[in-house]
């Protein structure tokens, strides 16, 4: 059964105000609520700060006694479980006389996935589950990953010509897209907390890896060059663009001290993090900074050394590539993944299907996701993160 235009402007609603959490809420999920009787709403809602009411018990208080008989929009399943810093929301909606439920996706969170549900239609509470499931997942897909997986979620980004290189033997990379392809980039950019490049993708192209839509209030992630040896130019661009992310630099346990000095002059935060192997930084360490310092969604953006490292760790959950009309050849060309490729297609990653395939002007955008709101990883073996 179709849903209803009223059940879909609500539910927009309650996806709209949970945006506003956006840069308070983490490590947890972006929530809104939209409390609406006889066609109208009486009150609303979104889940401000870890620890603070969630979204539901926002969006009831506002309405009080007109939440008896209404039905609530909220975008994700309301929790059920205690030994949290907040009461559960079943409880409050229960109490409430709430008459309907209506959510998008349910709550990642192993000790409520489902049993929210579970718990209001066993106390009469009418539940319709799955209104805009894909937007919702967009919205919270850090928040699920953390849950799941105990770490951000991962989107691997490229441009690359038809023959799969990014740059000449040179390093000669810009520019191998188009402009509609640079203006989805910056997009992405947007919905992301933080950027990743290598360093020789710092130094060769001297980017500034900034949010540029035309938005005023554009989201401008955390840029972080992973940099083993502190190698980073005071000059670079990075430190000279206004509006741009906290640029953190993240150097090997053997970084000269005069090298971390001179960065942090110029306002990079340096994190001195271990090495898996001469030249490569711990990037399970890395994630975990980052999603401790509220970053749960990573675009990592090249070069091919670093590709290589996030796949061969099992970092990656999604990925976006822009293929150009554009043939560069040579076995000396720089591939969009480096490193060793196995002695047998066996070995190789094979993903089930294209998510996405669409022109972006002349060039061609590809995309996979490994995973998604129907096939959540299982849950690690400790919940450690969410404490709302």
């Amino acid at each position: 059964m179709s849903p209803s235009q009223d059940d879909l402007r609500f539910m927009r609603r309650a996806l709209t105000l949970a945006w506003r959490g956006r840069d308070t809420v983490a490590p947890n999920p972006m929530v809104g609520a939209v409390v609406v009787r006889e066609g109208h709403t009486v009150g609303e809602g979104h889940h401000q700060k870890a620890g603070h009411d969630h979204a539901e018990v926002v969006a009831l208080r506002a309405a009080g006694e007109k939440a008896r008989g209404a039905t609530l929009y909220v975008n994700l399943e309301p929790c059920c479980h205690t030994g949290k810093r907040t009461p559960p929301c079943t409880e409050v909606i229960l109490n409430a006389g709430v008459k309907r439920v209506v959510l998008s996706m349910k709550d990642p969170n192993p000790q409520v996935f489902g049993e929210g549900i579970r718990r209001l239609r066993e106390h009469g509470v009418e539940v319709t589950s799955g209104l805009l499931t894909r937007e919702a997942f967009e919205q919270n897909r850090g928040f699920a990953s953390l849950i799941r997986q105990g770490r951000p979620f991962v989107t691997l980004k490229g441009a690359m010509s038809l023959d799969g290189k990014i740059a000449t033997s040179t390093g000669d990379s810009q520019w191998i897209s188009g402009d509609e392809s640079l203006r989805y980039a910056h997009r992405l950019r947007e919905t992301h907390d933080a950027i990743v490049v290598g360093i020789r993708t710092a130094e060769k192209d001297d980017p500034r890896l900034t949010t540029r839509t035309g938005r005023p209030r554009a989201h401008q992630p955390i840029r972080v060059i992973l940099d083993s040896s502190g190698r980073l130019s005071p000059a670079s661009r990075l430190f000279s663009e206004q509006g741009g992310g906290p640029v953190w630099v993240v150097v090997g346990k053997g970084c000269q001290r005069e090298a971390i000095e001179a960065l942090e002059k110029k306002g990079a935060r340096v994190l001195v993090l271990p090495e898996t192997r001469p030249g490569e930084i711990d990037l399970l360490r890395l994630l975990s900074e980052l999603s401790s310092a509220g970053a749960l969604t990573v675009l990592v953006e090249g070069g091919s050394r670093i590709n290589a490292s996030f796949f061969s760790e099992g970092l990656v959950d999604r990925i976006r590539v822009v293929l150009a009309p554009l043939v560069i050849g040579g076995t000396d060309a720089i591939g969009w993944i480096g490193g060793q490729s196995p002695e047998r297609l066996a070995g190789a990653l094979r993903i089930p299907s294209f998510s996405v395939v669409r022109r972006l002007g002349a060039d061609l955008l590809v995309g996979a996701d490994l995973w998604g709101p129907e096939t959540l990883p299982p849950p690690p073996a400790e919940n450690l993160r969410y404490n709302s």
